[in-house]
């Protein structure tokens, strides 16, 4: 009932910049957080960044200072940017979003595809 895609990702340098985006849609209420997670190889799925309905932030210690978090409610859509990217934020990361479903106000968390974001010379 709720679909997520992802896009953005790819192979940059250590030093370069990527934007992630998330879009929403689908039976959709309300959303209230939206979130990235990443999954490196043999490790477990980690918070990055998330947002929620009223623009508060939080984010991963090492995120924080180079990642930004934001979402665009008219289209449903969540960004991370990320700037000063180094080998181990290499990862498949995951949007994340929680709200509420229509007609019935059923609370929901719907996970992206994840995208694969590679930091290499």
């Amino acid at each position: 009932q709720v679909q997520l895609v992802e896009s953005g990702g790819g192979l940059v340098q250590p030093g370069g910049s990527l934007r992630l985006s998330c879009a929403a849609s689908g039976s959709i209420f309300r959303i209230n957080a939206m979130g990235w997670y990443r999954q490196a190889p043999g490790k477990e799925r980690d918070l990055v960044a998330r947002i929620t309905s009223g623009g508060s932030t939080n984010f991963a210690d090492d995120a924080k200072g180079r990642f930004t978090i934001s979402r665009d409610n008219a289209k449903r859509t969540v960004y991370l940017q990320m700037n000063s990217l180094k080998p181990e934020d290499t990862a498949v990361y995951y949007c994340k979003v929680d709200g509420r479903l229509l007609p019935t106000m059923a609370i929901f968390t719907s996970w992206g595809q994840g995208t694969q974001v590679t930091v290499s010379s």
